[in-house]
């Protein structure tokens, strides 16, 4: 079964990596937060504090899992400067695994070339960032293995989008269904 894998660094919109966690693990899908900080303790960039589940040294994702980042600032930056989540980006995209991203996190895959051809979104104004993507304006767009969306407004969205993908339709519009969530 899928594992879902989510990274934060300090400064990381907490309602966009949040949300995500708490309507996988709803889902029953195993959702892992690892800190790139080299640290456990995330501070958001509300500066709420958060306990990630395991370091990025100690994650070893397989083709099957979904990886996910998680926007906001500085958080972004500190993702797309963690080598080894670059590496673990480009090895999933190379094998067709599922990577996901919101907010302003969308431009890591664009600096990663890794949007060529494909639709994608990001937080209006970041969009030079998708570099080689047809930018769109849909709230959460999936094209083959991507899944990009815009904003903290588009959190449940795009986590439901998620659960779709890796868990199907019908356990997606039960998870919307039951924090009352309607389209």
């Amino acid at each position: 079964m899928s594992k879902a894998y989510v990274f934060l660094a300090d400064g990381f919109e907490e309602i966009e990596g949040l949300t995500v966690v708490d309507l996988l693990r709803r889902a029953e899908i195993e959702t892992i937060t690892v800190s790139v900080m080299g640290r456990e303790e995330i501070i958001g960039s509300h500066r709420i504090p958060v306990v990630a589940d395991t370091l990025i040294g100690d994650v070893h994702p397989t083709v099957e899992d979904l990886l996910v980042l998680p926007g906001g600032m500085p958080g972004t930056l500190h993702l797309g400067d963690c080598e080894k989540l670059r590496e673990l980006l480009l090895k999933a995209a190379e094998e067709n695994g599922r990577i996901a991203a919101i907010c302003a996190a969308p431009t890591v895959f664009g600096k990663l070339g890794l949007l060529n051809g494909r639709k994608a979104i990001c937080y209006p104004g970041m969009e030079e960032g998708l570099t080689g993507a047809e930018v769109t304006a849909e709230p959460v767009v999936t094209d083959g293995n991507i899944t990009t969306s815009r904003g903290l407004g588009t959190a449940i969205p795009f986590a439901l989008r998620l659960i779709e993908e890796l868990s199907g339709k019908e356990t997606a519009e039960r998870i919307a269904k039951s924090i009352v969530y309607q389209a």
